[in-house]
């Protein structure tokens, strides 16, 4: 058994150490220490931190050739890629040319390295550079982006600083136009199946708010049409909430809402308008609500009309052919 002697001040510097250090595997070695100095035996000692007398035995070794800052020293078995050492590289060259597939990126890779690994493997490493399929997006051809920069720098963000503070609400507004008709889906069957549309161009309106912290969306609805009065009576929404905060409003330059009837009423109700960017909607939040929110709407019904079961019929050459029972 290893004879150790701990002074008054080892034994107070250890009991602190083994709640206070940030790593739990370390709180774990001044643990078994501190009940060392307390003379309780090593097999409750095993007991009580949960490991085995070989690893009690290698602690207190380390605690008796370099005292506690020995114990402090954290080891652990790390095995590391021979791509690791060419990360800076790979990485340099992948921010110029983004691999198109994982195959190419192997070949990259093997061509400036050397080291050849598996898709697995070398899709393993992309992630841990940072590298994923990303969806691309899509600016309007119009779109100037130095405005939309200077925009966003300049009055946006500022707001929604403000806004995160609690010193503004601000709402991003847009419209978004549903329109009433079927989906249209595929059925097994001889001859093609024709389902009753909706004629015409039925549409229902939604113009909307979007508080950007909150996420809160103010609606005004209906199946005409959308006009500066549509608008006028969203202003009027807002206002009757009485937020008690400056109100800043972002929307486009639709007619309907860049009037002089929208623009003497909002300044009436206290309400600014901040007009975004020609061609840029995404800087409008809002746009991404259309978004989500087209998906859900979509009713889909796969039940032919003569059918009367609540399960959608099969084509007799779909169905499951039944046992023949032998006699």
């Amino acid at each position: 058994m290893i004879q150790l002697e701990f002074t008054e001040a080892e034994q107070q510097r250890l009991n602190y150490e083994r709640y206070h250090h940030p790593h739990p595997r370390v709180q774990r070695k001044l643990e078994a220490l501190w009940l060392k100095s307390q003379g309780v035996a090593h097999g409750e000692i095993s007991r009580l931190t949960g490991i085995s007398s070989t690893t009690l035995t290698s602690y207190l070794r380390a605690y008796q050739e370099g005292g506690i800052e020995a114990l402090k020293t954290v080891r652990f078995y790390r095995p590391q890629s021979e791509l690791s050492v060419h990360q800076g590289t790979l990485e340099g060259y992948f921010r110029k040319h983004p691999p198109a597939s994982v195959k190419q990126a192997m070949a990259t890779i093997a061509t400036l390295t050397g080291v050849r690994r598996s898709p697995d493997r070398v899709r393993v490493f992309l992630k841990h550079l940072g590298l994923k399929c990303r969806k691309v997006g899509m600016l309007p051809a119009k779109a100037d982006v130095d405005v939309q920069e200077t925009f966003k720098t300049t009055e946006l963000e500022p707001r929604l600083e403000e806004a995160k503070a609690g010193q503004r609400a601000v709402f991003f507004v847009d419209a978004a136009h549903f329109v009433l008709a079927p989906l249209l889906g595929m059925l097994g069957g001889f001859a093609r199946v024709f389902i009753r549309a909706p004629a015409g161009r039925q549409r229902f309106h939604v113009l909307g708010a979007l508080n950007a912290i909150t996420h809160e969306l103010v609606m005004v609805t209906n199946d005409t049409y959308l006009t500066a009065s549509t608008v006028a009576e969203l202003l009027r929404q807002l206002a009757a909430r009485h937020l008690g905060v400056p109100i800043t409003l972002v929307l486009d330059n639709a007619r309907y809402q860049k009037c002089q009837l929208v623009e003497a009423l909002a300044a009436a109700l206290q309400i600014e308008l901040l007009y975004l960017p020609a061609y840029s909607p995404n800087l409008n939040l809002i746009e991404r609500v259309w978004k989500l929110s087209r998906r859900p709407v979509c009713i889909r019904r796969i039940t032919p009309p003569s059918t009367t079961s609540s399960k959608p019929s099969l084509p007799a050459w779909h169905r499951p052919i039944p046992p023949t029972r032998k006699s």
